[in-house]
């Protein structure tokens, strides 16, 4: 019995990041679902950019202009900042830009990014809605990339390709580069598909009329693709339109965020649990199922892993696989030790030892993450990522 645990375990783990990403580009070769995109900057709808930002006075003013100088038409562009209940300057200092097509929001009380989108919605007047971060920084021509998809009229939602830029080569950055170039893979080859699972929320842009608002407690990165599948509309990725962001030099910032991603991941799965039936919506089903359930409760099979292996070797019936293949799993949970002290150390190992690292710290935010969903914990607010 605990062998047939071990082995399912280890083998759940190998389908999770390998068996999956293969299936997914073998399955997506054959089926082939190409997206009817126009040249980009043929294709120019009105676009309303949305921000929500709480205590954003070192980036906001930089994320502003940066879209404001975009290589789109600017009188198709405008651009509404939700300021949640700022104290820090943030709201000065949008007031403060010259811009007839900026728009301030505040606000109050505090409520989080989901309202705050649901809040600026009535006033967006673009065809198509673009969703950034306020310290997401665009390529020039990620805009215009960004809606060519959706001159196809069944793209109803487009992610764009998130590079995390570790500045000072920080463990940490390596290590989400890393995961972030495996992760955008494996959405071009689920574009193939149909449709992609999981967004970056940074770079992402939706048709406006399919727009629905959202409970305060979901995560919209999440549960807006994921609605905008339930109406018949594809959700796909469009790697040209490229997002900069600066990778979290500190393991305990990206241990937080993943926490509250994760924990708001686990409540958007339960509420969007219909999508999970496959006689329903088949092949996409199983995609989410894959590429998200599974994946977040990956850190369950690595603890079921290493329990029935500790356990299969120290019983009476000794074998030396069992040891074997515990010193294996020892050797990797070292590695990732090892990043970590490094990392605390401001010194950088392999790439190697930093993906296992970071590896680790998702599994273990996930784990956080779903224990806090049993005990029926909930997170609206966020704080700056630093």
């Amino acid at each position: 019995m605990l062998s047939a645990i071990f082995f399912f375990c280890i083998l759940m783990l190998v389908y999770v990041y390998a068996g999956y990403p293969l299936l997914a580009r073998l399955l997506g070769s054959l089926v082939r679902r190409r997206v009817w995109s126009a040249e980009p900057g043929e294709h120019t709808p009105t676009v309303t950019v949305l921000i929500a930002a709480y205590n954003e006075a070192a980036h906001i003013e930089g994320t502003v202009r940066n879209k404001l100088e975009q290589d789109y038409p600017a009188d198709k562009l405008d651009l509404i900042v939700i300021s949640d209940e700022s104290d820090d300057g943030t709201d000065e200092i949008v007031a403060a830009i010259d811009d007839p097509r900026v728009k301030l929001i505040r606000q109050e009380p505090r409520a989080g990014k989901t309202s705050a989108l649901n809040l600026a919605m009535p006033t967006a007047t673009g065809e198509i809605i673009v969703f950034s971060d306020a310290n997401s920084l665009y390529a020039p021509d990620t805009l215009k990339n960004l809606v060519a998809p959706l001159a196809d009229p069944k793209v109803g939602y487009v992610t764009g390709r998130m590079v995390y830029k570790a500045s000072d080569g920080s463990l940490t950055g390596e290590g989400c580069s890393a995961y972030m170039r495996y992760e955008n893979n494996l959405r071009a080859w689920e574009t193939d598909l149909g449709s992609i699972v999981g967004v970056d929320g940074g770079v992402d842009a939706m048709r406006r009329t399919i727009y629905r608002p959202m409970n305060a407690d979901q995560l919209p990165d999440f549960v807006q693709p994921l609605t905008v599948r339930e109406q018949g509309y594809r959700v796909v990725y469009e790697p040209r339109a490229l997002l900069y962001e600066d990778a979290l030099a500190e393991v305990d910032d990206e241990f937080r965020m993943r926490v509250r991603v994760s924990l708001r991941a686990f409540h958007a799965l339960k509420d969007k649990a219909a999508l999970l039936n496959p006689f329903t919506f088949g092949l996409f089903a199983w995609q989410l199922w894959s590429h998200k359930v599974l994946r977040y409760l990956a850190f369950g099979f690595m603890i079921g892993a290493l329990a029935s292996n500790v356990i299969l070797t120290f019983r009476p019936e000794y074998s030396a696989t069992w040891s074997l293949l515990l010193v294996g799993q020892i050797i990797f949970y070292a590695m990732a030790r090892y990043g970590h002290t490094m990392n605390r150390r401001g010194q950088q190992p392999s790439r190697l030892v930093g993906l296992i690292y970071y590896l680790c710290v998702l599994n273990l935010a996930s784990g956080r993450a779903f224990w806090q969903f049993l005990q029926g914990r909930k997170q609206v607010t966020w704080k700056p990522r630093v």
